[in-house]
């Protein structure tokens, strides 16, 4: 059999370099095609209210995500410890628990600041978590009594170390959570039950932490049960306003 001529050789290495640079390009095309369809992912599962922690911090704050980076912890009240509050019928059947609506409108939070960029704990009552906690935010969610009156409150520890830092997160929530939830504000039932609440002397002392009876299980029960996403709503926006203080007025 004839030798393929050193002509003939010559000619087949450019067709192997080319062969071999379009198999490079294409390896480099299937590796972005896989990191577009890997940001996409993310993209859905932040919206669906899903959240990598570990890679909060590499997204900047802004109008997509204004709560990116933040670590939010929420105490869903009397969890893993009691009923709280029971209101019951006339023949004396439990109907709602405040466990029950901390529960549910603390979930909802959640999924509202996950969607934000948050980092969101959901702690117990008593949860070990809280511990020398170090977060953004620390925020109990409870609900008041089922006496026949209307309208949340909110407290800070008295003897807070951070009081002009919880002050403003106080500041936040009767003019968000007011607006979203159109209840008046009752700050002459705020107990030493609040400002002297376990948590407050649980977490690090540099923690914001507040505490938040989002309405009365008796004369809010419609707006607490029938419409927990409007008090979620009122939540959240209290804790954005928070965490994303507007800037001072230029002088």
């Amino acid at each position: 059999m004839a030798k393929p001529s050193s002509k003939s050789r010559s000619k087949a290495k450019p067709k192997s370099k080319r062969g071999g640079l379009l198999h490079r390009l294409q390896r480099i095309f299937n590796l972005v095609r896989f990191l577009a369809v890997l940001l996409l992912l993310l993209i859905v599962g932040r919206a669906a209210g899903y959240a990598l922690p570990g890679l909060a911090h590499l997204t900047r704050r802004g109008r997509w995500f204004p709560a990116a980076g933040a670590h939010v912890a929420l105490i869903l009240g009397h969890a893993g410890s009691d009923t709280g509050a029971i209101c019951t019928d006339p023949e004396g059947r439990p109907t709602v628990t405040e466990a029950a609506i901390t529960r549910q409108v603390g979930e909802l939070v959640a999924q509202r600041l996950r969607r934000a960029g948050a980092d969101v704990e959901l702690l117990e009552e008593y949860d070990p978590r809280l511990e020398g906690l170090r977060a953004d935010l620390l925020l109990s969610l409870h609900a008041d009594s089922c006496i026949d009156a209307s309208g949340y409150k909110a407290a800070r520890s008295q003897e807070s170390r951070i009081p002009g830092v919880e002050d403003r997160l106080l500041a936040c929530i009767d003019r968000e959570y007011a607006t979203v939830t159109g209840l008046p504000p009752h700050p002459n039932t705020v107990t030493h039950n609040m400002t002297l609440y376990h948590a407050f002397r649980r977490v690090d002392p540099e923690t914001p932490a507040a505490i938040l009876e989002m309405g009365f299980l008796g004369g809010d029960q419609e707006l607490l049960t029938e419409r927990p996403e409007v008090v979620a709503q009122g939540v959240a926006e209290s804790i954005l306003c928070f965490l994303n203080p507007e800037e001072p007025p230029a002088p």
